[in-house]
């Protein structure tokens, strides 16, 4: 599996020079409940790359971003947050300094709050004729630290998981909650932090989980390939 963690400059300038993809996890350090550690998004994120570096020869895996834009849970501690300014700033300096190694560059966010500073970032990145694009998992779940994540979690790291702790929260549909949250955070809606129940997760679940997103991201990247090489 190629990671640059494990490239030295030069074999990094080759894979560049082949076309290879960068990948860069990106993902928070907030909170998500009182069972799930602080860097669930990072080490899903993480996850995701890894996994599709080692399916694909011609992606490259980076270092995951473990800070985002997470304001809607800073009433809960443990909560750091760069906000979206500086998540886009960051994003926008990264993929300019990427590209003088790399032709192609894919961001890949575990955590919501970070797709407008993500979407901007990209537009103005492909505005200055960066090859970059974004992507982001669709669990088809619970919105925060139900039962998704938590699967995730117990297959990915079990002994950071307090599952004994686990409790449901807020099991409205996330749209009912939107309004709420802009206005007063996760806190407004969920005393525990949690959005959906965790009940029910499994180390089997969080498997096929991530099995499958991994299948789709790396489904999604051979089309984005195959498009660039016929156009």
């Amino acid at each position: 599996m190629n990671h640059l963690s494990r490239l030295m400059s030069q074999q990094a300038g080759v894979a560049g020079a082949a076309g290879h993809v960068l990948a860069v996890p990106l993902g928070s350090t907030e909170q998500h409940g009182p069972h799930l550690p602080l860097t669930t998004d990072a080490d899903i994120a993480n996850a995701l790359v890894t996994g599709l570096a080692s399916a694909r020869a011609d992606v490259i895996a980076a270092p995951v971003l473990p800070y985002g834009a997470s304001g809607e849970h800073e009433d809960f501690p443990g909560t750091l947050s760069i906000g979206e300014i500086a998540l886009e700033l960051l994003l926008v300096e990264l993929g300019r300094s990427a590209s003088l190694t790399y032709g192609r560059l894919l961001f890949v966010s575990a955590h919501g709050g970070n797709a407008r500073a993500v979407r901007q970032a990209v537009a103005r990145l492909r505005s200055e004729n960066h090859d970059v694009r974004a992507w982001s998992p669709d669990w088809r779940g619970d919105a925060h630290a139900g039962r998704m994540e938590t699967s995730l979690m117990l297959h990915l790291a079990v002994e950071r998981v307090q599952i004994e702790r686990a409790i449901a929260g807020n099991i409205s549909p996330v749209t009912e909650l939107m309004a709420p949250m802009r206005s007063g955070g996760v806190v407004a809606v969920s005393e525990n932090g949690v959005l959906g129940d965790p009940a029910g997760a499994s180390a089997a679940e969080g498997e096929q989980l991530l099995a499958t997103a991994i299948g789709e991201l790396s489904d999604w990247v051979a089309r984005w390939l195959r498009m660039e090489a016929t156009a």
